[in-house]
């Protein structure tokens, strides 16, 4: 008998979806959403025209990339930063570069983010923000390998610095992995935490982190500063057009749930 009862609706309203964290959009939909409401991804913030912005942070990067790339006097002008930076290394902050150049490294980027993605999965129940982190991170982050082959700018000459602090050559200076990775993990983060008490903290460190990375770039020698603004332009381009696809994904889960109703 249904007479003097409510039915309580057993899908949660889309709109939910959208306003809720990303941290814990998954875990509270958990025991009411349908099957298809719980195959949706998790809405991703992202700007209006975002394919024309990544065009354009694109299209910025490569314009800095050439120049830097064939006018010498641009570059000798850039090397005399590095130059200066060399002259006045200090024992404390020189520790503290040497830190941030294994942290951001490749194995360093890896273990990071996949820390990150298993700590989601595994101790939050979230397979679906683990993989939204882990996209935004190393979207930032392998962005900067697809200039570097485009570009090929050779690193600055450990051998012309007074005191070069991790020797390396080769065409892969523009733009800076390490830097990319920052950021990266930058957007990442602020994409997790941006609707929690945290997400004051992690604006400031996402701003603060990157640029840290990027002054002990220059203070090692290895990257002329054009290289790690640049890194800048690009993660964010990577960055913008992987949340552009997983929304576009997104969009589509909406449309199948829209027309495949739950009986």
């Amino acid at each position: 008998m249904t007479c003097g009862t409510v039915e309580i609706p057993a899908t949660v309203p889309h709109v939910f979806v959208e306003e809720s964290s990303l941290m814990h959009s998954l875990s509270t939909r958990t025991n009411t959403a349908t099957p298809h409401q719980s195959a949706l991804l998790p809405r991703l913030p992202q700007p209006a025209f975002w394919g024309l912005w990544v065009t354009i942070l694109s299209l910025a990067v490569l314009a800095i990339g050439v120049v830097a790339s064939h006018s010498p006097q641009f570059t000798s002008e850039e090397f005399t930063v590095d130059q200066e930076l060399s002259k006045s290394h200090v024992g404390v902050l020189t520790g503290l570069v040497m830190v941030l150049d294994r942290a951001f490294s490749p194995v360093g980027g890896v273990v990071m983010i996949g820390l990150v993605c298993l700590f989601l999965w595994l101790f939050r129940t979230s397979f679906v923000n683990a993989l939204a982190f882990g996209g935004v991170a190393s979207a930032g982050w392998l962005s900067s390998q697809l200039f570097k082959v485009i570009v090929a700018r050779q690193r600055p000459n450990p051998a012309l610095l007074i005191d070069p602090l991790s020797p390396e050559t080769g065409s892969t200076s523009f733009p800076s992995g390490h830097v990319a990775l920052a950021v990266g993990l930058a957007w990442a983060f602020y994409f997790l935490l941006r609707k929690t008490h945290w997400a004051r903290p992690v604006m400031v460190l996402a701003v603060v982190v990157p640029l840290v990375v990027a002054w002990s770039r220059i203070y090692v020698g290895v990257h002329y500063p054009s290289d790690v603004i640049a890194s800048f332009l690009a993660a964010s381009a990577g960055v913008m057009l992987f949340v552009g696809v997983w929304n576009l994904f997104r969009g589509a889960g909406d449309a199948t749930a829209a027309t495949h109703p739950s009986v």
